[in-house]
């Protein structure tokens, strides 16, 4: 008798995403799903144990062979990825890849990084004060040396410090000046978390300065806050760092009834050393587009499956591809 195909194990709950066959991908999803509660458990600060490192390989033995490493984290993770510590990685957003792939801003040398697909994402960072300050621009702060009660990030490895302090350096200052001006940071978890939006209700918070801007713009502005507008040539100075001017404009968000220039914060992209050999490259891009449909994608951002390997507004890429991308797409688009 022949059989078509692995035997598929008859699963109590079959609305399960669709796996391969086999016993050994049931107990793959199942170490899936225990480490993504174990790092998702909302106890673990920011900073903690919250990344997910996936590696692929040969357990046949009596120690384990990698074929293949991936993982999330910070933006200084491209240092590891570089040094062969990890095959692949996302980094939000793009515009940090693009300073590491030119050696500047967090990065002090120039790293060989290449994308191999962006997850698309579309969002800006803004900055916005309670008029009761009276600053209408980052220079403001520094001139008047303000003891700012500032809204952001508890992660100290956020990728929102890296801009905050590289706009303030722009001016001459940084965030421990104005700690040491009296000011204060007023640290929030999730951007829309309850020790950002609550203070924001009562005013107790100067400043918010963050991402993510679908999250905690429209109850900012309902409560009162005002954009601090960054100063002539601020925008460009920080463009020769690699972030992306942007500007949001009126209805792009409730309550937004004004265009606001301010600084792109958009793109996931999944990156790896130019040194990653190519058929590796192309198995992941094959990956993706086989379980696209397994992937969650943010409604409004994802424009199809083809947009991943582009340079788009959801996906800026600033960042050569690797070569196995083009490769993959030569083969996919016939």
């Amino acid at each position: 008798m022949s059989v078509e195909g692995p035997y598929k194990v008859p699963l109590v709950n079959e609305g399960l995403e669709p796996l391969p066959g086999g016993a050994n991908f049931i107990r793959a999803k199942t170490l899936w799903e225990i480490g993504l509660d174990v790092a998702g458990d909302p106890s673990i600060i920011y900073g903690g144990n919250r990344d997910l490192r996936i590696s692929v390989g040969s357990g046949g033995g009596a120690q384990w062979k990698p074929s293949l490493n991936l993982g999330t984290g910070s933006a200084i993770l491209a240092h590891d990825v570089c040094n062969g510590g990890m095959d692949a990685a996302f980094v939000n957003p793009s515009a940090l890849l693009t300073q590491a792939y030119f050696g500047k801003g967090l990065f002090t040398e120039a790293l060989p990084v290449r994308v191999i697909m962006s997850h698309p994402s579309w969002d800006s960072f803004a900055m916005m004060v309670h008029p009761r300050t009276k600053l209408r621009s980052v220079a403001d702060i520094a001139r008047q040396k303000y003891p700012l009660k500032m809204s952001v990030r508890e992660d100290p490895t956020h990728s929102t410090f890296s801009l905050i302090e590289q706009i303030f350096n722009l001016e001459g200052f940084g965030l421990k000046d104005v700690l040491s001006w009296g000011g204060e940071i007023v640290g929030t978890g999730a951007p829309a978390g309850p020790k950002r939006m609550q203070p924001i209700q009562e005013g107790e918070v100067d400043a918010i300065f963050d991402e993510a801007l679908v999250t905690w713009l429209s109850h900012a502005l309902k409560c009162g806050y005002e954009f601090l507008e960054f100063a002539e040539g601020q925008r460009e100075a920080l463009a020769d760092l690699g972030w992306r001017k942007s500007t949001i404009k009126a209805g792009d968000y409730p309550g937004l009834d004004r265009s606001y220039d301010c600084i792109d914060f958009s793109g996931w992209p999944l990156y790896c050393d130019a040194s990653l050999p190519d058929d590796v490259v192309i198995d992941i891009c094959e990956a993706v587009v086989a379980r696209q449909n397994q992937i969650p994608w943010a409604a409004g951002d994802y424009q199809g499956i083809e947009k991943v390997f582009q340079n788009t507004l959801h996906t800026p890429v600033d960042v050569p591809f690797h070569a196995g991308v083009t490769k993959f797409l030569a083969k996919w688009q016939g």
